[in-house]
């Protein structure tokens, strides 16, 4: 996939919300940090506005999407929260010339719907915190963000879950929200899942519906033909009354026993403060032992 250019010191960073209302206020920490390393930051209309729950109606966020990404002065999106609402402006945003001058689109969680739609369209992404999220975060988060804007891309390296099915593979960085995942299912914004490795992330879900979003993966074919399936946090996880009688890991595993790829769980990115980034759509390897797991970029 192709990568957009890495960003340098006086470049603009446009701050912008698809999804859930938030005000310029909450974001002063993301703005404080962009500012310290060297770039501009501009606001779009969406910082502020308020409809019901939305950062403006499905109209004003769209067209504020729709202004950063055609601006060729602005170098790179930072999405400022996610909640829900990115996919209600999908259909209305044109990415004819941003196909032609690629910048960086960053975020995680409800801007699934634009990895999706990205990386669909040949081009990286970067999986990374909100601008909302930032303050929350851990110092290495911090610093391997500031690091990836610059084109280091990190190395993601932890101990291993006892659960894992170890072993190496290399392939293209896919993924986001499981749920986000599943919800586009069937349409033309589904990923393509061949030969890759998903990375899967989701917060305040019931085993269920964890369940039922991985039996809907696997009989649409999303895990048959992974290079490898990589689980991040799966944050708040609850049960009914009655328990549904199997955790994540033996969910996971259930719906991936006839396939021969490394499944790894514990991956720090997600909805947890050491939410690493990753370029959605760069290749990656998985070196998986009983001891520790590294995933690496590479060329």
């Amino acid at each position: 996939m192709t990568q957009p250019p890495f960003l340098k010191q006086g470049d603009t960073i446009a701050i912008v919300s698809t999804a859930r209302k938030i005000t310029k206020t909450e974001l002063s920490v993301a703005i404080d940090f962009l500012e310290q390393e060297g770039y501009n930051v501009v606001l779009g209309k969406s910082i502020n506005a308020i409809h019901y729950q939305f950062a403006g109606t499905d109209k004003e966020r769209a067209q504020d999407f729709q202004e950063v990404i055609d601006n060729p002065t602005i170098k790179a999106i930072w999405c400022a929260r996610g909640g829900y609402g990115t996919v209600r402006i999908i259909e209305q945003i044109n990415f004819n010339s941003f196909s032609v001058t690629p910048k960086w689109v960053i975020g995680y969680s409800d801007i699934t719907v634009l990895h999706s739609k990205i990386n669909g369209l040949g081009l990286q992404t970067l999986h990374a915190p909100m601008a909302f999220d930032l303050g929350k975060c851990t110092n290495e988060v911090k610093n391997n963000f500031k690091n990836i804007l610059n084109g280091s891309l990190p190395n993601l390296q932890f101990d291993s879950n006892p659960n894992n099915k170890i072993g190496n593979t290399f392939g293209k960085a896919i993924g986001g929200n499981l749920s986000v995942i599943y919800s586009l299912c069937g349409s033309s914004d589904q990923l393509e899942t061949k030969q890759k490795i998903l990375f899967l992330e989701d917060l305040d879900e019931y085993l269920y519906h964890i369940d039922r979003m991985f039996q809907n993966l696997k009989r649409n074919g999303y895990l048959e033909n992974l290079a490898g399936l990589v689980i991040g946090g799966m944050t708040h996880i609850h049960d009914n009354s009655i328990p549904f009688g199997y955790t994540v890991e033996e969910i996971v595993l259930e719906v991936t026993k006839d396939y021969n790829y490394p499944v790894i769980f514990d991956a720090p990115f997600g909805h947890i403060k050491d939410n690493q980034p990753i370029a959605l759509g760069n290749n990656y390897e998985i070196i998986a032992s009983q001891k520790e797991v590294i995933i690496k970029p590479t060329a």
